[in-house]
């Protein structure tokens, strides 16, 4: 579990809500074998559950759907096959009464769920904690919405679709969940927060709470409209490339209603009554990895303007701006993608979610 000590330099802290500390690590559990799926929601199991490691806490599975039927693939991944990642607390027995909260978190651009990375950031930041981590594959380029406008090569884009719509019931008959809204978070870093927000606000029904990691949540900012085109552009996103206009439709006034009606940072209005954290940096020293800080420094201009937004909506919420990174945790510099500052992020926001969903 990490620890840190939070100061007030670097750190601006505005807090809503009950923290609580996550308890003392607890003795792993001797699971011989992953959960074995069933088919069903609309999803097709391609592989089933495989244990990434012999610490038999985090699998992989694989599955197809109608609403994704392909995709832009990046090296190593399947057209069409969507790989999620679950981590399990170390005392998970599904054979048990027991049942357990889920956080649903959605991966930035362009990366995918099943990281080293992501597994560290999920096992490490929930020992001894009642809680599954679950991510899903978003794409390189998918921006977790129903696209406006997919290629033909491609078929449907419905990312929203297929997460919420078959990926969260798909988890709760397939494990020991806690089946309803008081047992779901929704978090993402980056594209993910985009998508966090996005699903929240769209799903108010769904989630409990959501947490944004630097994410990029104002789609009126002609910025991050920038960020959205280059991504269908960059062969690194995956291939093949997409129109500019296949998400979201024409980027440019006035044939942008699509851009302003899905803008997170405008309609938090759905998130009353949710819990609701976002965390960012501002790059700190630009002229270090300055493409990271950069991006860092112009995410938190988009969380910004949705921290205003909440603000005038009477909506509480935490906002965590820990500029350098110096007085967040070590090793964090304040830029984006950066595992320090994610992994502090992530177990901040762990610690509020175990203070609010229903769990065990």
């Amino acid at each position: 579990m990490i620890r840190r000590r939070l100061t007030a330099s670097g750190v601006a802290l505005a807090v809503v809500g009950v923290l609580g500390l996550p308890g003392a690590g607890a003795a792993a559990s001797a699971v011989n074998a992953p959960p074995v799926f069933a088919d069903g929601h609309g999803l097709t199991v391609v592989s089933q559950p495989k244990w990434v490691d012999a610490n038999e806490r985090t699998f992989v599975f694989t599955v197809r759907t109608a609403h994704v039927p392909a995709y832009s693939v990046m090296d190593g991944q399947v057209s069409g096959e969507h790989a999620v990642m679950v981590t399990l607390p170390e005392d998970y027995d599904r054979t048990a009464a027991t049942r357990y909260p889920v956080q649903y978190h959605l991966h930035g651009h362009p990366d995918r769920p099943n990281t080293v990375a992501n597994q560290r950031l999920f096992e490490e930041t929930t020992v001894g904690v009642p809680l599954i981590t679950v991510a899903p594959n978003g794409s390189g380029r998918g921006w977790y919405s129903n696209w406006v406008n997919p290629p033909a090569a491609l078929g449907p884009q419905n990312w929203e679709f297929f997460h919420l719509d078959q990926v969260v019931p798909f988890i709760d008959a397939n494990l020991r969940t806690v089946p309803t809204r008081a047992g779901r978070a929704i978090s993402g870093h980056s594209m993910g927060g985009f998508g966090a927000f996005h699903y929240a606000e769209h799903r108010p029904d769904l989630f409990a709470y959501v947490g944004s990691f630097s994410g990029g949540l104002d789609l009126l900012s002609q910025e991050q409209r920038a960020v959205v085109v280059a991504t269908t552009q960059l062969p690194g996103s995956g291939t093949p490339t997409v129109p500019v206009d296949a998400i979201f439709g024409p980027p440019i006034w006035p044939l942008d209603g699509v851009w302003n009606r899905e803008s997170p940072a405008q309609h938090v209005g759905p998130l009353r009554g949710m819990g609701v954290a976002m965390y960012t940096g501002n790059g700190g020293d630009l002229t270090a990895d300055p493409i990271q800080a950069v991006a860092e420094n112009r995410a938190r201009a988009t969380n910004l303007v949705t921290r205003d937004h909440l603000v005038a909506a009477g909506i509480p919420h935490t906002f965590v701006d820990y500029g350098d990174g110096s007085g967040w945790a070590e090793g964090c510099t304040g830029k984006h993608a950066q595992l320090p500052c994610l992994m502090a992020d992530m177990d901040h926001f762990v610690s509020l979610l175990m203070g609010s969903l229903t769990r065990p």
